[in-house]
């Protein structure tokens, strides 16, 4: 399965969700069901791409929704690890104006 959900722990407010593979339309709906029964106040999203090898136009509007999500419940997302390729799709798309964009070491959230 492309999509892992690891729910936070007792006393965190992190919610992983592990992409592999390919991030795409055929994914949203495991995408979806990875955030949406979360509904604490406060929880931050990570979406860990580093074994993300591909991701098209919708996996970056599936994006956009966990985003919103998590503002309307006073969470954040931050993407962690992209691949190089990735990496450059959110580049261009401009996603670092939207989310931050962790590389390997750069936090230490976990």
């Amino acid at each position: 399965m492309p999509i892992v959900h690891i729910p936070p722990e007792k006393g965190s407010s992190i919610v992983v969700i592990n992409i592999s593979g390919k991030f795409d339309f055929s994914t949203h709906k495991d995408f979806r069901e990875t955030y949406i029964h979360h509904t604490q106040k406060g929880l931050d999203f990570k979406v860990d791409l580093s074994e993300t090898e591909y991701m098209d136009s919708s996996a970056l509007g599936m994006l956009l929704m966990l985003r919103e999500y998590a503002e309307e419940n006073e969470g954040k997302v931050w993407i962690h690890e992209p691949q190089k390729d990735v990496h450059k799709i959110l580049q261009i798309a401009n996603f670092d104006r939207f989310f931050e964009i962790t590389q390997c070491g750069s936090k230490e959230n976990e």
